[in-house]
């Protein structure tokens, strides 16, 4: 797989935006956004669909957690 170009990149974000955007409107409902999910699978490499997938779960999870003010737990007490 050769990288992608310039404009296949920007090609690429934007439809990923797209997708995101839509599925933040959508309540998350992929069926609402299936048009944009092609797209975005269209134009991007796979391993970029992958990584983006993880990459909007990972943020959407780390806002649920700010929103909640979630309170990691104290770590283990270092011996001094």
């Amino acid at each position: 797989m050769t990288a992608p170009n310039s404009a296949e990149r920007k090609a690429c974000w934007e439809a990923r935006d797209h997708l995101w955007k839509c599925l933040d409107d959508n309540d998350e409902k992929a069926a609402s956004c299936q048009k944009f999910q092609s797209e975005f699978e269209a134009n991007c490499p796979a391993q970029w669909v992958k990584y983006f997938t993880k990459r909007r779960h990972f943020l959407k999870y780390k806002d649920k957690m700010k929103r909640e003010n979630f309170i990691p737990a104290a770590g283990p007490e270092q011996p001094s």
